[in-house]
């Protein structure tokens, strides 16, 4: 073959060669680079594939899913008097969770207080009128119902009292009217006492860092398996999240339902005491048994505590940097449980009802002794 020849076939080969690889590469490419056009920067596949998910993200996704649905936008219209005295209407909006496909769902009763109507707003949308079924002032709790067209998506309830400080919770609620926000964190501490706007002290809450804010009121807090294990309720700060949120533990919302359910009337069990936990050093410099317990700060006078003989505090004194009423009595256990938080009180009669016993191991003069008092009604200005 004369070298001629052989340059010939050699620049056919190579050209042909540069075709094939640029319409492989994709047709435009190839007529790019005919026409003297940038390519793109970046290489093949056009769409990258994302990284898998993980366990945690996957059990997120999947309680989303399901519980969105059961969550509910309320809003709530009152009506007040403006500056010029007029009367005009204000809307409220939160948040509540559906218990049952008939259409029942529990919120916060700051929501629905002082409502001259209340609207619920389903996840598809849908709106429907709805009755307020029962109270709760006590513990922010309120029961309403709609009558839906379908059977509704709802939640199941979990045990609140089994809750352990670091375990994962998913919020759920409408903040500030964004509908079906999903947030998660931990449970950050248990049986903290806040005050609501009422000045009312909700005792015994769940504080947690997933994020709440206005609206997110009366969702639901759930636990890793999708449960119900809190209404969300409060919030540290009036300008919204800081990481630190409130919700009430749905044990103590068990009992009114139970009761709608049956058909009673529901009233809230009182004791009519306030107490500080005391425990280690504390106790033992106010002379008290070192594994302490709840002691006595005040008797409401009239209540099952002071028809029991309950003693308060005789004197205040300041101990560290905590003043302290001493003199009365220290309570141990609360039927048989030990009284090893501010909220032991609340937990123990949150299943009872007026008129219930409850068994108090008291320690008294340097003796210990059991008391056994009836439950009486709670006030809605009272303490338990």
């Amino acid at each position: 073959m004369s070298r001629f020849r052989y340059l010939i076939l050699s620049a056919v080969f190579v050209s042909t060669f540069v075709y094939l690889t640029s319409m492989a590469q994709g047709p435009r490419r190839f007529f790019d680079s005919l026409f003297g056009q940038k390519a793109p920067a970046w290489s093949e596949p056009v769409v990258a594939r994302g990284a898998g998910l993980g366990p945690d993200e996957l059990n997120n996704i999947d309680i989303y899913k399901s519980a969105h649905l059961a969550t509910v936008n309320i809003t709530s219209t009152v009506y007040r008097r403006d500056w010029f005295f007029q009367v005009v209407p204000q809307r409220e909006t939160g948040s509540g969770v559906i218990l049952g496909e008939d259409g029942r769902i529990l919120t916060n009763n700051h929501v629905l207080a002082g409502s001259n109507k209340i609207v619920v707003t389903l996840s598809d949308h849908s709106k429907y009128d709805a009755e307020v079924l029962v109270r709760d002032p006590q513990n922010d709790l309120g029961l309403i119902s709609i009558k839906p067209k379908k059977k509704l998506p709802f939640l199941r309830l979990g045990d609140s009292d089994v809750l352990q400080v670091g375990q994962k919770v998913l919020a759920i609620g409408n903040p500030f009217g964004l509908e079906g926000t999903l947030t998660t964190g931990i449970v950050s501490s248990l049986g903290r006492d806040i005050q609501d706007e009422g000045n009312r002290v909700l005792e015994g809450m769940i504080q947690t860092d997933a994020a709440i804010n206005p609206g997110n009121s009366g969702g639901p807090l759930l636990d890793s398996q999708g449960n119900v294990i809190g209404i969300n309720t409060a919030i540290l700060g009036p300008n919204g999240n800081i990481g630190i949120g409130f919700a009430m533990p749905i044990n103590r919302a068990k009992t009114m339902l139970s009761d709608f359910k049956a058909g009673r009337s529901f009233k809230r069990p009182r004791l009519g005491v306030e107490v500080a936990y005391v425990n280690g050093d504390l106790a033992e410099a106010l002379q008290l048994p070192a594994e302490g317990g709840l002691l006595v700060q005040g008797v409401v006078r009239g209540s099952p505590a002071a028809n029991a003989g309950i003693r308060g505090p005789r004197q205040w004194v300041v101990v560290g940097n905590t003043e302290v009423g001493i003199g009365g009595d220290l309570i141990m256990s609360v039927d048989g449980k030990p009284a090893d938080r501010n909220d032991a009180i609340v937990r123990a009669t949150g299943k009872k009802r007026p008129g219930d016993t409850v068994e108090l191991q008291i320690f008294r003069d340097k003796k210990t002794m059991k008391l056994v008092v009836k439950l009486g009604e709670t006030p809605d200005d009272q303490p338990l």
